[in-house]
């Protein structure tokens, strides 16, 4: 079959954008990432005098950067629609949160849906797999705190026990609010069939949007961060307001990423922005703290249960193309946006401090030498 010329200009056109896209990104990394090192280091001595104003810059930077990953995806035309309850009633608090895992671009999504949360986003601790240290991003999350989890049976006691500890470690010390684990321990391409060979030999239901989730890192998280406090409900109003004066863990968030024609968006296309602009729903849904069992076989079961509620919710939504109301609710969904200005004054920042950070090294290479 011949290509036309709008076909071929069309074609170029895409791959040009693509190459400029590139460019940006390698640009922006070298840039904002050593300025957030350079900063940091400098402000060591803070680290020593005040440990929790050294913590609070340090998330601001944090939000930035992750402000320019989602920088990319808003500029490319991937946005985000949200559905459920509302999680910015909640950012205040401490809260666990579960995502089903398609694909890499589903952290480059929350990073952007998460960005209008309040301060959130600064205060997150993410769960991530050991491949991501290895990545140019890698030692800003090293820095931030965040932890990195070997898969596999071989490893999978000893991470238990190195992510209690890191835990106990930073997540009180460095004030943070939310941790982010995709409980299924990997992609959905990559486990649904073992998770349905497991579901039918286990009397389980027949999973084809998500997999069945793993108990280990839910359960060491609980059993670190559950302090004993009282927990009200998710309805907003003054009950809100007062139970975000608590101290302690208090809410589970279960996050549903659901992508048009179930076509997940990878972090090649977020960043080069080849495929057409496309709308990424995400639901949420809130559980007080106290209404998730503790005990081990209790957890499993109310675990399985969130992951078939997100399978029911999401063949509703390749049926129809938007998430069922919840019970009591009506199915409203809500159009999240980015401050385009806001953008471009963070990318400049960016800009302008690599440039600075160059001229200050350059000045002391030639004192020195």
């Amino acid at each position: 079959m011949a290509v036309t010329l709008v076909q071929a200009q069309r074609v170029g056109y895409t791959f040009l954008k693509a190459l400029l896209r590139f460019g940006f990104m390698v640009a922006n990394n070298l840039v904002a990432i050593p300025s957030y090192v350079l900063y940091l280091i400098i402000l060591q001595p803070l680290r020593v005098l005040d440990s929790k104003l050294f913590w609070y810059i340090e998330g601001v930077l944090f939000k930035w950067l992750l402000a320019m990953v989602a920088s990319w995806g808003w500029w490319a035309g991937y946005t985000v629609v949200e559905w459920g309850d509302d999680v910015k009633a909640i950012s205040e608090d401490e809260a666990v949160v579960l995502v089903n895992h398609q694909a890499t671009g589903d952290v480059c999504t929350l990073m952007m849906c998460l960005q209008d949360k309040g301060m959130v986003v600064r205060q997150m601790m993410w769960l991530m797999d050991h491949i991501f240290k290895y990545t140019n991003f890698g030692i800003v999350s090293l820095i931030h705190g965040d932890f990195f989890i070997r898969q596999g049976k071989a490893h999978r006691d000893q991470q238990l026990v190195l992510l209690e500890e890191h835990l106990e470690k930073y997540y009180r010390s460095r004030s943070r609010k939310w941790i982010v684990l995709f409980p299924e321990g990997g992609f959905l391409r990559k486990r649904r069939e073992t998770s349905q060979a497991f579901a039918k030999k286990n009397n389980l239901p027949f999973l084809q949007h998500v997999t069945l989730p793993r108990l280990g890192a839910t359960q060491v998280i609980l059993k670190s961060l559950l302090g004993q406090q009282q927990n009200g409900t998710p309805a907003g109003g003054d009950s809100m307001k007062a139970e975000n004066k608590l101290k302690g863990l208090q809410w589970m968030i279960d996050i549903t990423i659901a992508y048009p024609r179930a076509e997940p968006i990878d972090i090649q296309t977020w960043i080069l922005g080849y495929r057409q602009p496309t709308i990424t729903h995400v639901h949420y849904r809130i559980f007080p703290i106290k209404d998730v069992p503790a005990e081990p076989e209790a957890l499993t079961h109310w675990l399985y249960q969130r992951f078939i509620e997100k399978e029911d919710l999401l063949s509703h939504f390749y049926k129809t193309g938007a998430f069922p109301p919840l019970q009591g609710q009506t199915a409203v969904s809500r159009e999240m946006t980015l401050n385009n200005l806001w953008l471009v004054g963070i990318q400049s920042l960016a800009f302008l401090s690599g440039g600075m950070w160059y001229c200050i090294l350059r000045y002391f290479y030639h004192c020195l030498f």
